[in-house]
């Protein structure tokens, strides 16, 4: 099971809202071969849920996540930060054994 904290829902919010996405679709949360660590995060809007994916209702935010991905998700906890420094999503990942500096990649 993936969580997304409810911060991370209203920034997801919000970004669907700027970019005027509305009616259907959701955040496809993935992970792709590629990136300074060996895998990095997949993370766009889908207008729609493939066959297979695992899909997560967090009020009017949807989540799409494929079963390959979901293997290396499992357990992750996605959440918004801000701070002085910067703000933004935050994966915490039980399956990244390390991860680069900025966060989005990881080896597994």
């Amino acid at each position: 099971m993936v969580t997304v904290t409810p911060k991370a829902v209203d920034k997801i919010r919000q970004a669907f809202q700027k970019e005027g996405v509305s009616g259907g679709g959701g955040l496809r949360l993935g992970v792709l071969g590629g990136g300074c660590s060996g895998l990095s995060y997949q993370f766009k809007f889908d207008p729609k849920p493939r066959a297979t994916d695992q899909v997560l209702t967090y009020g009017d935010v949807q989540v799409f996540i494929d079963p390959k991905s979901l293997v290396f998700l499992d357990g992750m906890t996605l959440d918004w930060k801000d701070s002085l420094m910067q703000s933004g999503f935050v994966f915490d990942n039980p399956h990244a054994k390390k991860s680069c500096g900025c966060g989005t990649s990881f080896s597994a």
